[in-house]
């Protein structure tokens, strides 16, 4: 009886994985004409299946999951629809609750009278108070307007402050804000967000934008880098350069000279421990030298937010990379 149980199961798993395999051949062949063989495509209009090859019709009378009515500009579609937006980590509630717009008007768009008015004010400063309703709403919601400001001030696409506002979340949840400032915490966690994405966006660029000083915004991101486990890598000074040669007009060429000598110190290391943006400002200014665009220190130091200093002592540095790279290659050798 035993060797037939354990028998039994051991034949469990394959007799799963047949039927797996049956119902993706099932699948497959449901996709292909039935006739010729070639590619099926839908047409939602007239709710068909229909072969793209030979047009036979496989599949008619398909229901349509879409409105039973119909718009013909957006205001007529704003008017009619009665779904919400889609959810969202920007705001506290994830963008489920209602809420009660600021027009003082009826549904037939007439005036509300003052005393209707003082009526809907009430309501709308309850619904508010019912819409954070303890400390941690509150905290949230007041953090994500901060997000969304700075991300709008910045210029970083919607993806970007929603990692963002997750990491906030994460750090809310693990209870790393007390002894912090909600404005140092948000902000530390947009620029985590930047960083995860790989945008050009600079220290300095964020710093510009928040409103707590830069020397806690940067401990605030240690520390929740550090305790959520981030694993962010150090920038890449390849991701400023489209910027700044936007910023300074220079053309392509100059631009491509720039990128292979951030390679070069790269694939040598020389990178390490220097300022990404800085590098990157060096390098079209010594790729502006190899191509005969002259651009001075000072304009280069002014789009890269960096001192002259730093310009001068990293493009020497590159320019003697590039030159001892040269002098090692094999067609150098060779001649």
């Amino acid at each position: 009886m035993e060797g037939n149980t354990t028998r039994t199961r051991t034949h469990e798993p394959n007799e799963h994985t047949d039927e797996q395999s049956r119902e993706r051949t099932a699948d497959e062949s449901e996709r292909v004409c039935p006739e010729c063989g070639g590619r099926l495509v839908n047409d939602a209009e007239h709710g068909e299946t229909t072969c793209a090859e030979c047009g036979l019709v496989v599949d008619e009378n398909e229901i349509d999951h879409g409105p039973e009515w119909r718009a013909f500009d957006s205001a007529e579609r704003d008017r009619k629809k009665r779904t919400g937006a889609p959810t969202t980590k920007l705001m506290h509630d994830e963008g489920l609750s209602s809420q009660i717009g600021w027009q003082n008007r009826d549904a037939n768009g007439n005036a509300l009278s003052a005393r209707k008015r003082q009526r809907m004010q009430r309501l709308r400063t309850w619904d508010e108070r019912f819409r954070t309703r303890n400390s941690k709403e509150r905290n949230l919601k007041q953090a994500l307007g901060e997000i969304e400001r700075m991300g709008s001030a910045l210029g970083v696409p919607k993806d970007v402050r929603e990692t963002a506002s997750v990491i906030y979340r994460r750090a809310l949840a693990e209870d790393l804000l007390p002894g912090r400032s909600i404005e140092g915490v948000s902000t530390a966690a947009l620029y985590a967000a930047i960083r995860q994405m790989g945008l050009p966006r600079s220290v300095e660029d964020v710093a510009a934008v928040t409103r707590v000083d830069e020397m806690e915004f940067k401990r605030a991101y240690r520390y929740i880098n550090q305790e959520l486990g981030l694993e962010i890598g150090p920038p890449d000074p390849q991701q400023y350069v489209s910027r700044f040669a936007s910023d300074l007009g220079v053309s392509d060429e100059t631009e491509r000279r720039a990128r292979d000598l951030l390679r070069t110190a790269q694939e040598r290391a020389a990178h390490s421990g220097k300022s990404p943006v800085g590098l990157a400002g060096a390098a079209l200014y010594a790729a502006g030298i190899l191509t005969n665009r002259q651009l001075t220190q000072d304009e280069v130091s002014e789009v890269a937010g960096v001192s002259n200093v730093t310009i001068r002592n990293r493009y020497h540095e590159l320019l003697e990379i590039e030159a001892d790279t040269d002098a090692a290659s094999p067609s150098a050798t060779a001649a």
